[in-house]
């Protein structure tokens, strides 16, 4: 088995069985309450296929980063919301119902602005080839690794409470022990890469980072449960999408294991932010039991 199929089968299984845990705690009802309020969802799609890009260039020019890292930026600062942001939500003791239902919902979006923005980016950096999007492709590798997980959890939360309950623990379980084999997976293979992105590059990755945050937080309202949601999801960014569109357009280039490193540092950060919220809670955060 190659180290890239081994990748993909731990990191899917990873992520399919975090958030079906996640999806077990929740309601229909809760997510629907939770995304209602479409002027924050207005918001949130400016600021993150907008704004974010905008920094994300900026901070390419800025700190010149090379070419093949610098397209690796650009990629997953398209590509918002991340599918582990209902799982950082949970440990952070944020509101676990919106935080699901922007990740089921973001990925409709994505489909469609991703590629808008990536073209529309790539006009300030050197020339590095055509991109390539699959729409369909984009849409289905989405749907499946973030939407469909969390929409079968809730589905058997709401049909079978009881058999939920009883699988709630056990489900997370499994799901923390896989994405930490996967984690550690990913830090081994990925190592050199790692290490061969130089310290600016990271440095740039975790500035971009913290902003994108800092500038995601106050969308979620008044609420800090809300506030830790939008945060976290402005500034973990997709990078099961981001990789799906470097491996169309740049095939055995340095952009996927650019995206890959990226993209461990910002599990990495969000980690940190999770630790941070745990440390100092605040006002009562948590809509959900945790």
């Amino acid at each position: 088995m190659s180290t890239e199929l081994a990748l993909r089968i731990l990191s899917g299984s990873a992520l399919f069985t975090l958030l079906f845990a996640a999806g077990l705690r929740l309601s229909p009802n809760e997510v629907w309450i939770a995304l209602r309020d479409w002027r924050r969802l207005v918001a949130l799609l400016v600021v993150n296929f907008v704004v974010v890009p905008i920094l994300t260039i900026v901070a390419v020019r800025l700190f010149q980063i090379p070419p093949a890292l610098g397209l690796a930026m650009v990629l997953l600062g398209a590509a918002p919301f991340a599918p582990v942001v209902p799982v950082f939500t949970r440990l952070a003791r944020g509101d676990l119902a919106l935080a699901a239902g922007l990740t089921a919902v973001f990925p409709v979006f994505c489909t469609f602005l991703t590629p808008l923005v990536c073209r529309a980016s790539m006009v300030f950096l050197p020339p590095a080839g055509e991109l390539r999007f699959q729409a369909l492709s984009i849409l289905a590798t989405l749907l499946a690794t973030a939407t469909a997980p969390l929409a079968l959890g809730i589905a058997s939360n709401q049909l079978f409470p009881e058999t939920s309950r009883r699988l709630l623990r056990p489900a997370e379980i499994v799901s923390e022990v896989i994405g930490s084999i996967s984690l550690g997976f990913v830090v081994l293979s990925e190592f050199r890469a790692l290490l061969a992105t130089g310290w600016l590059s990271v440095l740039a990755m975790v500035v971009l980072s913290e902003l994108s945050c800092l500038i995601g937080y106050p969308w979620g309202g008044r609420s800090p449960a809300a506030r830790r949601v939008t945060g976290l999801g402005t500034a973990n960014r997709n990078i099961a999408l981001a990789l799906l569109v470097a491996a169309d357009s740049f095939p055995g280039s340095p952009v996927i294991p650019g995206v890959v490193t990226y993209g461990l540092l910002l599990i990495v950060l969000g980690l940190v932010h999770v630790g941070f919220w745990r440390l100092f809670p605040g006002p009562s955060t948590s809509h959900s039991p945790n």
